[in-house]
């Protein structure tokens, strides 16, 4: 059986007695969970992904942090616009702690959208601007050779 937060006392402060992974992720969970039971973030959409259970998986990003964010399918039914991209939104949610993998999501149940986010505004303005330079005119572009001698891959 899994210790639980509530099966111990906390400690971890002295060598002899530390915590088990286990037993610390446990102890995040039940403290984050029970002091943050509900909030509002704001953020844009980005990594969207809506797979056949019908539940939306993002994440919810600004300029310096990211946090995954999931919206099951019965709230995901109920909302009355379209989730998409470089969206801005305010949610409401919950924070929830998976302790085997020591990873932590805003399960979110309510949504607002702001507009375009201002990263995907940002990119945008830099494509219309790099497209008005011809920077992206077929004619600029080089074939690719049929063997090529150096490959760089970028993520």
């Amino acid at each position: 059986m899994t210790a639980r937060p509530q099966d111990f006392e906390p400690r971890g402060h002295e060598q002899d007695s530390p915590l088990s992974v286990s037993q610390l992720n446990w102890y995040i969970k039940n403290l984050l969970e029970k002091s943050l039971p509900s909030l509002w973030a704001e953020g844009e959409i980005s990594d969207l992904s809506r797979p056949s259970s019908g539940h939306i998986y993002f994440t919810l990003k600004d300029d310096r942090s990211q946090i995954r964010a999931v919206i099951w399918r019965s709230t995901a039914q109920q909302l009355r616009f379209k989730l998409q991209e470089g969206l801005s939104v305010v949610c409401k949610g919950a924070i929830e702690v998976y302790p085997p993998r020591g990873s932590y999501q805003l399960i979110i149940n309510q949504v607002q959208p702001k507009g375009i986010g201002p990263l995907q505004l940002a990119f945008q303005q830099l494509h219309a601007k790099l497209a008005s330079q011809g920077l992206f005119a077929a004619e600029r572009k080089q074939p690719l050779p049929k063997y090529p001698r150096r490959i760089g891959f970028v993520t």
